[in-house]
């Protein structure tokens, strides 16, 4: 700053760069106040700014060279460093909803809230840019996070005051951020700089006002600053020595005034005339636009702009209580022009729920630390904020730094509270990559209700802050050097079907007297699936607590044929088979005709009563002898086999009547070779093992290996794979493995495979 004989101290020169004027202020700071010793106020000739933002930078740069060289003129110096503000008509609020989940309950730390907090400024930013959009380049506008605030803490769901201290496994807030564009404060760099000058600082112009009219011995407090300009309200709270939010309501002391213009027909500077009327004043002379005089008194103006100020002041209370977290402040400072009408502080009062003397009018009251040196000099509202400017060049707080992330170089807004998250967001990492990422979660239904797992949490981003090792939310400083290594994502979700509380691994039935346990299974989208398939995103499962009698038998690995009883009733291959339901299969060999496959129902029935008719005319005929033989035959049978095997077959003897069906009986809708059962020797089945004695058989007989053991298949003409079981004694009703084993001469074979003499047989439990 420019440095004087005449004065004591370097001067230091503010400049408020408004939407009607640009006002400049230069002074000096000493123990008594703020000392000022030039002013220029230049109003802008065209609409080079709108709504607090440089639209023609030209324009606005030649008039900050007009006013820079009028106070050049007055202190008898160049000046060379300035400091400015951004409007706070162009900054942007919104609310971020944030959620932190772990994987179990914790207690939680000021760590754990600071990076909820984080993650919802974030979340409010990604809201400022959706609404923005992009231009036609894809190029996305950055924001500078200037103050936030939270709204409302919850826990586990639960709205809740502090979070601290808390065991919680969900944590949540509703943060309200402030963001200034940087294409503002890009304007304003290159305005300053075309006109010859370096920003020494920059700050926010509700800062500045409040530098002047609210105390630092008050900003403990929580209160709030409202400046009613022309076109906008600006608003400003503080709570414990910081400011916590900002915020504007497009209506001012402009919608009043064109109230008037509109009800006493006049043009704008009148109407403005009128607005300040005295309240002391008995009555007003003025001319409409058709050159008539009128007069108006005080009351008759206030109670026509009543209705205009009580709609601003209502949406400037609840802005209020928007930023301060949805309740009201203990108590409001108003400047500006726009704030001095009568009415206009109790009316805010009311709807801010305080004492009319809790909203205080702030004038020429709040520059008593201000001295002026000058000619013509006064203290006038206008030039708070330059005034404010200034000072705020003394605190050094709220100015703009650069750190080095990553190696890029970036420029945070210094609001005196920053951290790494601060310069990783502007430098546009996204949250996934600082937070842990959290594997995909999974989501199924389970009989019609839904069901989800978590993911697993990955690791948080590795960092450095000037080579030492840090957290997110450590605070930074200006040139500080910043390594991020982006965070990691934790496993996705995953489990069988079997970890379902629902699943149990068996169902049980009884077959022929024999337990079966059969693995259970479930339908997954309509498709069977057994304990240990893998639950997939959106399964729809069904649990099953049933076989359909196909189902058991082919996990047996009986062949389809024969006839079933289930529970004494007698069933079809879709018969569902419960839990301890009772199972009757009758099998009949090399009958070649599945379960009902061919019948239909009056037919099964028809046959049925044929083949008992035909089986008492048959036995009716075998003499006693005969009878006597197939007994002790019968009773030579080795019990163990049948037992084995689960299977019981029907034994019958040829007749006249067998021998008009063609050599073939029905038996129980079955039929039966006559030929392969006419010897009284079937009850061995026609099979032995090689070496042992059996009576003699009709037909070919062959010998295998199965397991490299020897056995003779006798009694038949061919011979099939599903037979072996018979004969080495292999017991299908228990899983004993998780696959079954079956292999001829080397290949996979199936159960019906033909079998030729010398074959080499493998049937075993896979583990």
């Amino acid at each position: 700053m420019a440095a004087l004989t005449k004065y004591p101290q370097p001067l230091v020169f503010g400049l408020d760069i408004g939407t009607r004027s640009i006002v400049g202020t230069v002074g000096y700071q000493e123990i008594d106040g703020f000392h000022v010793v030039a002013q220029c106020v230049k109003y802008h000739e065209t609409r080079a700014m709108l709504d607090g933002q440089i639209h023609d930078i030209a324009t606005v740069a030649e008039e900050i060279a007009y006013v820079k060289a009028k106070l050049e003129g007055q202190v008898g110096r160049e000046l060379t460093e300035v400091c400015i503000a951004a409007a706070g008509r162009v900054l942007k609020t919104a609310v971020g909803k944030a959620e932190y989940d772990f994987q179990e309950p914790i207690a939680i730390t000021m760590d754990h809230i600071h990076s909820l907090e984080m993650l919802g400024v974030e979340k409010a930013y990604e809201q400022i840019v959706d609404e923005i959009g992009t231009d036609e380049d894809g190029y996305v506008e950055k924001y500078f996070c200037v103050g936030y605030t939270v709204i409302h803490y919850y826990m586990n769901g639960y709205e809740i005051g502090n979070l601290e201290g808390h065991k919680a496994k969900e944590i949540a807030g509703d943060i309200l951020a402030t963001f200034l564009p940087e294409d503002v404060v890009d304007g304003l760099y290159t305005a300053v700089d075309q006109a010859g000058l370096t920003v020494a600082n920059l700050t926010l112009e509700p800062i500045a006002a409040m530098n002047v009219a609210i105390p630092e011995s008050y900003r403990m407090l929580n209160i709030c600053l409202v400046d009613v300009g022309a076109g906008t309200s600006d608003i400003c709270v503080t709570k414990d020595n910081s400011v916590i939010g900002y915020g504007m309501i497009p209506s001012a002391g402009d919608e009043i005034t064109e109230r008037i213009v509109k009800e006493y027909l006049v043009d704008f500077n009148t109407a403005e005339t009128i607005k300040m009327i005295s309240p002391k004043k008995k009555s007003l002379t003025y001319k409409d636009i058709l050159g008539i005089s009128h007069k108006v008194t005080p009351k008759e103006v206030y109670s026509l702009v009543k209705n205009v100020v009580d709609s601003i002041t209502k949406s400037v209370a609840d802005k209020i209580i928007e930023l301060n977290g949805g309740k009201t402040v203990s108590a409001v400072f108003v400047v500006g022009g726009g704030g001095k009408l009568p009415g206009f502080t109790a009316s805010l009062a009311k709807h801010l729920k305080l004492p009319e003397e809790r909203v205080a009018l702030r004038g020429e009251e709040v520059m008593q630390d201000v001295h002026l040196h000058g000619q013509d000099m006064k203290k006038d509202p206008l030039f708070v904020t330059p005034i404010g400017i200034c000072l705020n060049y003394y605190d050094q707080k709220n100015n703009f730094i650069f750190v080095l992330v990553n190696q890029e170089r970036i420029k945070l807004y210094n609001n005196d509270h920053l951290t790494v998250f601060d310069a990783a967001r502007q430098l546009g990492l996204k949250n996934e990559m600082i937070f842990p990422k959290r594997g995909a979660d999974l989501n199924y239904t389970v009989d019609g209700k839904e069901r989800f797992v978590r993911g697993h949490q990955g690791e948080a981003a590795v960092i450095t802050v000037n080579g030492h090792e840090t957290s997110i939310n450590s605070p930074i400083a200006a040139n500080d050097r910043i390594v991020i290594e982006e965070s990691t994502k934790g496993e996705d979700a995953s489990m069988t079907l079997s970890q379902i509380p629902e699943f149990t691994k068996t169902i049980s039935f009884q077959v022929n007297d024999v337990k079966v346990s059969c693995p259970k299974y479930a339908s997954v989208n309509g498709k069977l699936e057994s304990e240990y398939y893998q639950i997939q995103d959106h399964d729809e499962i069904q649990m099953l607590n049933y076989y359909t009698v196909e189902q058991l038998l082919t996990f047996m690995d009986i062949a389809p044929g024969g006839i079933v009883f289930v529970n004494n009733e007698e069933a079809s291959f879709d018969t569902k088979v419960y839990e301890n339901f009772k199972v009757t299969w009758i099998e009949e060999p090399d009958s070649g005709i599945s379960l009902h496959e061919n019948d239909s129902d009056e037919d099964i029935v028809d046959d049925m009563d044929a083949d008992a008719d035909a089986i008492a005319e048959t036995e009716d005929e075998r003499s006693s002898k005969e009878r006597l033989a197939d007994k002790e035959s019968a009773d030579d049978t080795d019990p163990s086999d049948k037992k084995s095997t689960g299977k019981r077959s029907a034994k019958r003897t040829s007749s006249e009547s067998d021998k008009k069906n063609n050599g073939r009986t029905k038996t129980s809708g079955t039929s039966v070779d006559t030929e392969s059962v006419s010897e009284k020797s079937g009850s061995d089945k026609g099979i032995s093992e090689k070496g042992g004695s059996g009576q003699k058989q009709s037909g070919t007989s062959i010998v295998v290996t199965v397991n490299n053991k020897q056995y003779t298949l006798k009694g038949k003409d061919s011979y099939v794979f599903v037979e072996v079981f018979d004969v080495i004694g292999f017991d299908t009703s228990t899983v004993r493995g998780k696959e079954l084993v079956m292999t001829l001469n080397g290949n996979n074979a199936g159960h019906f495979d033909e079998l030729q003499n010398g074959d080499q047989i493998e049937i075993y439990w896979r583990s």
